[in-house]
């Protein structure tokens, strides 16, 4: 069995599937993909959009059933992007988890390569140019962490425009 390790940024789409598994054509092995999503938690979401209507002052929320109800909107839209995600893969014959992760996305993956003795990592997100040129993006910070090698791929674009 050859494992993946996947992190992505948002929901894959047909494109991303596609490209995906031609990166692992040929392989003698069954190949596993394991895909991580990120999603933000409740309290972090509240404090930046609380700093940015109220001008640097965050607003306590006293009802905690708001909380409650913020992080399973969170949640639930998670697991919908993943699930799609997933679902594209899976309907490629090949084996695929999910997971969503509130934690650092680079902490989680490690783990997710610890757990899973993925062989590779693979990392789909938007263009980030400027975290990219200070080495801040995922891809640099998991390669800092990672002792196998790592791919990093824009989501949504061929691979003939990512060059």
């Amino acid at each position: 069995m050859y494992d993946v390790a996947l992190l992505i940024e948002r929901q894959l789409n047909e494109l991303d599937a596609d490209q995906i598994i031609a990166l692992h054509e040929g392989l003698d092995d069954t190949v596993a993909y394991h895909l991580l999503l990120p999603v933000e938690g409740s309290n972090a979401i509240l404090a930046s959009s609380m700093s940015s209507l109220g001008g640097g002052q965050i607003v306590p929320v006293t009802e905690p059933e708001a909380i409650e109800d913020i992080q399973k909107e969170i949640a639930s839209a998670g697991e919908a992007e993943l699930d799609a995600s997933a679902a594209l893969l899976r309907a490629r014959k090949v084996d695929v988890t999910a997971k969503l992760t509130e934690d650092d996305p680079i902490d989680a993956l490690v783990e997710l390569v610890k757990d899973t003795g993925s062989d590779e990592v693979i990392i789909l997100t938007e263009p980030h140019i400027v975290k990219e040129f200070l080495q801040l993006d995922w891809t640099s910070r998991a390669q800092r962490k990672l002792d196998v090698p790592s791919v990093h791929l824009l989501e949504h674009v061929p691979f003939d425009a990512q060059r």
